[in-house]
């Protein structure tokens, strides 16, 4: 009888000792969340406070003023950053879909092992040094900064997040869904075009709108490939401005009505990759509750 009037004693204490520490844990958890917010909310309330100033239509429609002059805009970098990342993704697309097909569909062996292997190495590689190659392969080869080139650079760092997040995707996809087509006597290609790919496109179009976040958002690549032009640029072989590059040279000027330009293009462009993050992670949840 004292040993069951130990344990009836215990449980209670036991109970309230574990939701105790849970709560603790989830208090620590909210708290560990908010603290990294705040970082986050400053930078935003900062750059909306400086740069909200330069806001208007002039903005989004004239080219760079002449120093110490009031007014103009950032038109050029605009059309510049759409003309890149443009090219840019159309080289990537394929390329990070075509690898990621390879990789989870019929990849096998030391090749297949040794893609993912420089996909995953040129993930985490600076975007300096991608910069740098096209430089010296494309800038050079070329004998001048273009366009082309700096879509070749965005490139080479927007076709590794596509490959490796695609993958991952596609290896969700349940395999009793391949198994019941090939069954059927659908050829593998066919398969894979209407069946793999319709069910995994919310997280093929969550993998292609991060790594064109990633695009719009590099400025050492463009810097060492395109240069910059303080006049509109539609061609693709000649120096072409991007919104990154013209923040950066705004900022380090001693030009005072260039800085607040900087802070309405910081504005755009944190506007640009906020948006295109979290509807990249609102899909991919849905895309991973579709797929359980």
């Amino acid at each position: 009888m004292s040993i069951v009037t130990t344990e009836t004693h215990g449980k209670p204490r036991s109970i309230a000792v574990r939701k105790f520490k849970s709560r603790a844990f989830e208090g620590a958890m909210w708290f560990a969340g908010v603290l990294a917010l705040i970082p986050l909310v400053l930078i935003v309330y900062y750059v909306l406070r400086l740069g909200l100033p330069a806001i208007n239509i002039d903005f989004f429609t004239q080219t760079a003023p002449p120093p110490g002059v009031s007014g103009g805009g950032m038109a050029q970098a605009f059309v510049g950053s759409a003309m890149m990342v443009g090219m840019a993704t159309l080289i990537s697309v394929p390329l990070g879909l075509l690898t990621a097909i390879y990789l989870t569909e019929y990849g096998r062996g030391r090749f297949a092992s040794a893609t993912r292997f420089v996909a995953e190495i040129l993930l985490s590689t600076p975007s300096i040094i991608a910069g740098a190659f096209i430089w010296t392969t494309v800038v050079l080869l070329m004998g001048s900064f273009s366009a082309i080139a700096g879509a070749i650079a965005i490139s080479v760092l927007m076709w590794p997040i596509i490959a490796r997040s695609t993958e991952e995707t596609l290896r969700l996809v349940p395999n009793d869904l391949r198994e019941a087509a090939l069954a059927l006597g659908v050829p593998r290609w066919k398969m894979i075009l209407r069946v793999v790919l319709p069910t995994a496109g919310a997280g093929i179009f969550t993998a292609i709108m991060l790594a064109v976040a990633r695009g719009l958002g590099e400025t050492a690549p463009i810097l060492l490939t395109a240069l910059g032009n303080d006049f509109m640029n539609l061609d693709p072989t000649q120096p072409t401005d991007a919104v990154p590059l013209r923040i950066y040279n705004y900022a380090q000027s001693a030009v005072q009505t260039w800085h607040q330009l900087a802070w309405g293009g910081a504005i755009v462009l944190l506007v640009v990759v906020l948006s295109l993050s979290v509807s990249a992670r609102f899909l991919s949840d849905r895309q991973q509750r579709r797929l359980r």
